[in-house]
């Protein structure tokens, strides 16, 4: 393919790119930055042994968009929409037009970088989870749980959702307490009433949890256990790890409005060598 040819193809899909771009970064100029670093990386590549520009491309910008926000994450930046509300660029306005509206944005801030990429990919442009798993470098099931847990949070609105990760991790240090000392009325003040326990097939299977509903259900369960829980990161939210005699477990909390929306529980041996944990 010569090299004009390939200009005028990638020219055709900058539009996309971009959109995906800004959809994962809040930021126009980010975005055109990480559609830029694409066409450079398209022209150290043998395009001719790409069978699907478009697919290739847009795995490329959302991997470089992760890798953005995964810098953005360690620096503590705040996420900034750079639009100068004076500007008429018709292609800007185009852009903003066709963006992510202010109040999803708010939204997709509070998710990890895997998260917002699974979601993102998936629920709007469509990309297979066996992409994303590429670009994520865990499994399709893995990179499917991502976008499913971005899902649910989204759903939740940005009014509820609690973005404070500090916050997030008092809620969840104080709930393993309640559990730990058996404070029914403490689990109880810390879950919201409709809560969900869910657990994989295998934490299923050594704990019997499957998936329960309902905060007085909840409570009773975790009342008096936890004992060997630890405050952890998973994935970049907040969680809890237990080692037990028959494995590990990791438990992810989704925190809405103060209080524990929804707990996951993983025991699978692949899962749980795909996600990142930090021990707090």
């Amino acid at each position: 393919m010569s090299d004009e040819a390939l200009a005028r193809q990638f020219e055709a899909l900058r539009p996309r790119l971009r959109a995906v771009a800004h959809r994962m970064l809040g930021s126009v100029s980010e975005a055109d930055d990480a559609v830029q670093e694409a066409w450079l990386r398209l022209n150290r590549t043998d395009a001719g042994a790409v069978d699907n520009l478009g697919a290739w491309l847009t795995t490329v910008v959302g991997r470089i968009c992760l890798d953005m926000l995964r810098a953005r994450t360690n620096r503590r930046e705040e996420p900034l929409e750079d639009v100068p509300a004076e500007r008429s660029d018709p292609e800007q306005q185009t852009l903003l037009a066709d963006s992510v509206g202010l109040a999803l944005l708010v939204v997709l801030e509070t998710l990890t970088p895997a998260e917002r990429l699974a979601f993102v990919l998936h629920d709007m442009f469509a990309v297979s989870f066996d992409d994303i798993a590429v670009v994520v470098g865990r499994s399709p099931a893995a990179a499917r749980q991502l976008a499913s847990r971005a899902r649910r949070r989204v759903q939740n609105g940005p009014a509820d959702l609690e973005p404070d990760i500090h916050r997030q991790r008092e809620i969840v240090a104080a709930f393993l307490s309640a559990s730990r000392g058996g404070d029914m009325a403490g689990l109880l003040t810390l879950l919201d009433p409709d809560v969900v326990l869910r657990a994989d097939e295998t934490a299923d299977r050594l704990s019997r949890v499957g998936e329960t509903r309902g905060a007085q259900v909840v409570a009773e369960f975790f009342s008096g256990r936890a004992q060997a829980a630890r405050l952890a990161d998973i994935d970049g939210a907040p969680g809890a790890v237990v080692e037990a005699p028959v494995g590990r477990l990791l438990l992810s909390f989704t925190v809405v409005a103060g209080r524990i929306a929804a707990i996951d529980v993983t025991g699978g041996p692949q899962a749980l060598a795909e996600m990142e944990v930090t021990l707090l």
